[in-house]
């Protein structure tokens, strides 16, 4: 069998393992990038496809006539089609619970440079506001403790979950939204999205885009947020209305955000949250999954779905 790997750049950049993939596989053909004129091509004779970003829709999937197995080097597959791959018995098996500590780690990293004013008095001791000081220490930005913060969490799934017990260790409160997904009853006590927001002290996103959570929080949302609150954003930059976000923290209402994902990825210069005039913003690109550890976790699942496949049993199987 041959595999290709259409963007093995947005995973690996020369720290990873590859042995694993290549024992997986007798034949591979390593891209580190592919532009979409050059995707029919490299695709054609494959018999397996691995891609993290590249978009595969149905005309690119017809060109793969050899084609058996699509493995995605991430949990999402929007740039799959995979309602044409089923229609060709074509599994589409992607990649799950790979960067568990690596996002967790960083909704903390985010949350505790927002907490402790990080950037804040980073700037000041740069712009020599500490050798100028005629006190030991500088205490011109409040400084938060988390311990005794009630933090709510929209998805319930491992990496909420493990958020939540993060949390917890600090000394926070944990409240779960109740699911947004219509065909989960509601039997449980978890408070509703809206009915939760004006409880907590800081929310943490945690589920997929899809079209009904596009937006999720927008300016009426925001509003509904304590004055000072935090909203930490580690999903997909699409859950988050931009605009919005940046006019609540210019006014003030919100304390502060910290948001490693926006959509379009990359940005464009103009993109509302990129502007240089938004306070208690912290920004990141889409690095809480990137720890080496994670990456490689990527690969070993790749290779775990792969040489499932070949087994007769494919796993972590996406359903169109």
């Amino acid at each position: 069998m041959k595999g290709v790997f259409l963007d093995l750049n947005t995973v690996d950049r020369g720290d990873l393992d590859l042995e694993p993939l290549r024992r997986a596989l007798p034949e591979w053909a390593f891209f580190d990038t592919t532009r979409p004129q050059e995707t029919a091509d490299r695709i054609h004779h494959a018999e397996v496809v691995v891609t993290n970003k590249v978009a595969l829709d149905r005309n690119l999937l017809a060109e793969a006539p050899r084609l058996r197995l699509i493995c995605a080097a991430a949990t999402g597959t929007n740039n799959i089609d995979i309602g044409a791959a089923a229609q060709r018995g074509i599994p589409v098996c992607n990649a799950r619970d790979y960067a568990t500590d690596s996002v967790v780690q960083h909704v903390f990293a985010l949350l505790l440079t927002l907490a402790t004013r990080l950037d804040a008095y980073r700037a000041d001791i740069r712009a020599g506001r500490w050798s100028e000081s005629d006190q030991f220490c500088l205490l011109d930005h409040p400084i938060r403790t988390l311990a005794g913060m009630h933090l709510g969490i929209v998805g319930q799934g491992v990496l909420g979950q493990a958020t939540g017990r993060l949390a917890e260790a600090f000394g926070m409160q944990v409240s779960f939204a109740r699911s947004l997904r219509p065909d989960v009853p509601a039997t449980d006590n978890r408070l509703e999205l809206d009915d939760l927001l004006p409880e907590i002290d800081v929310l943490s996103l945690h589920l997929p885009l899809t079209e009904s959570t596009r937006n999720l929080i927008d300016a009426r949302r925001l509003a509904r947020m304590p004055a000072g609150s935090l909203l930490i954003n580690t999903a997909r930059g699409g859950l988050v209305e931009p605009g919005a976000l940046a006019e609540s923290l210019r006014a003030g209402h919100l304390g502060g955000a910290g948001i490693d994902v926006l959509e379009p990825e990359p940005p464009p210069p103009d993109h509302p949250l990129l502007a240089p005039d938004i306070p208690n913003l912290v920004l990141t690109p889409h690095t809480a999954w990137a720890a080496r550890g994670a990456r490689q976790n990527v690969l070993d699942e790749v290779r775990a779905n792969i040489e499932a496949f070949r087994a007769g049993h494919p796993r972590n199987v996406v359903a169109a």
